[in-house]
């Protein structure tokens, strides 16, 4: 039996504590130096296991204050969440797409957990290019949970988006996300068509539905082509 590297095991003890309720939603965690010490490693592997699990939007680090629960289903949001194809209709563009990838897959464990499922079971992945005028828009990689898309793998993704049809068959509760500039790797530079390097947009998306996590999406765009809005309702 092939024994757990330290991280994956920091990990999975984190992610117990969160799930068993031990750990409530904006409660600070142990420090690196705490988790080095518990579980007897450098601080590199806690530093490790903390960092991927906030990359997977579980943890929250805060410069100075330390790292602490995520809020899971409570964070509100500045960002209206629009059906791509319908913003391009809307600017007078004509809007097609590109399916790069439609399969199911073992969720690794950022997946997993960023989909409340367990390690290595089965999840759904598309990848799709959105393309205005016949030119590429946006990259997005989508996890899927199947339990609540069980069809996902059968739709035509050319003629329907992957949001438009998860709404439909799981309408939207709750979402969570995170906006920051990357500089794409290879494989998104070419998707995008992008000759030359440049700061990209990534939007890291989760979004719920009555029955649980729906999905976890990835969406890429040229920082040139892209730009974010909003409108804000205050209550009196």
């Amino acid at each position: 039996m092939t024994t757990q590297p330290k991280f994956a095991q920091i990990k999975q003890h984190i992610i117990a504590q969160i799930r068993s309720g031990a750990w409530q939603e904006d409660q600070q965690v142990p420090s690196e130096n705490a988790l080095s010490a518990q579980f007897r490693v450098s601080r590199m592997t806690a530093r490790r296991a903390l960092s991927e699990l906030t990359d997977a939007g579980i943890l929250t680090r805060s410069q100075g204050l330390g790292t602490f629960v995520a809020r899971f289903k409570s964070q509100s949001s500045l960002l209206e969440i629009r059906n791509i194809a319908d913003e391009v209709k809307e600017r007078g563009g004509h809007y097609t797409c590109v399916v790069l990838s439609l399969e199911s897959i073992a969720a690794i464990a950022p997946i997993a957990i960023a989909l409340g499922v367990e390690v290595d079971s089965q999840v759904y992945r598309s990848v799709l290019v959105h393309h205005e005028n016949e030119q590429p828009l946006q990259v997005e990689e989508r996890f899927v949970n199947p339990q609540l898309a069980p069809d996902y793998l059968q739709q035509d993704f050319t003629g329907i988006t992957p949001h438009e049809y998860l709404i439909q068959i799981a309408p939207l509760t709750e979402a969570r996300h995170t906006v920051e500039a990357i500089m794409p790797g290879p494989d998104i530079c070419q998707w995008l068509n992008m000759f030359h390097e440049e700061p990209c947009l990534q939007l890291i998306r989760r979004t719920w539905s009555q029955g649980g996590i729906v999905s976890f999406a990835r969406l890429i765009s040229p920082g040139s082509k892209y730009r974010l809005g909003g409108h804000l309702t205050f209550k009196k």
